[in-house]
């Protein structure tokens, strides 16, 4: 049911968000030099590799790492990057990986392959069973604000609890935290 789910939302969100979605793509290519996806190689179902598209927030040449990682990320982001990020609609583009099926709408976000720390501790838990995610129930109980052990707490309360009607709750939460834009730190 979940997969169906993920599919036909997948659909409608495309459909409904084609044109706000052609004109992000103008204005990223239009503000700053370089592709308008980025393609961050993700850590999905059992640990595999996927590549996860982006509309592109960080400059070309941004070492592959966590955000918080790099010294002053702000030097990094795109002119529209700050904005984008904070709104969330650079997250767009990975309607395509919902309908490919590397995500679901609801899971764990996907860890860059770099993050060997919790990758190691969600496969510990047994939550590297779980399909990622466009939002999860970590990212709607702090999202950036969460360390790594906060998190996969989180998603370990969502392995053990997950439903229909557990999801819908996760995705009415991720509206009211995207739209208050609650838990952003970059």
């Amino acid at each position: 049911m979940k997969r169906s789910f993920d599919i036909f939302i997948g659909f409608l969100a495309l459909s409904a968000l084609s044109i706000p979605m052609l004109i992000i793509a103008l204005l990223v290519k239009i503000s700053s030099r370089g592709p308008v996806l980025h393609w961050s190689d993700r850590v999905g179902y059992k640990n595999c590799i996927f590549k996860m598209p982006k509309f592109r927030t960080m400059k070309v040449n941004t070492p592959q790492m966590a955000t918080h990682l790099l010294g002053s990320p702000q030097e990094y982001l795109t002119p529209l990057g700050s904005f984008l990020r904070k709104c969330s609609v650079d997250e767009l583009p990975q309607l395509w990986s919902i309908l490919v099926g590397h995500m679901s709408f609801v899971g764990p976000r996907p860890a860059l392959f770099s993050q060997e720390d919790l990758i190691a501790l969600r496969t510990d838990f047994g939550i590297d069973k779980l399909v990622p995610g466009l939002t999860g129930w970590a990212q709607v109980n702090g999202r950036d604000n969460l360390s790594i052990e906060e998190k996969v707490r989180y998603e370990l309360e969502y392995l053990k609890m997950q439903s229909f009607w557990f999801d819908l709750k996760i995705l009415t939460l991720t509206f009211f935290r995207v739209t208050k834009q609650t838990g952003i730190i970059h």
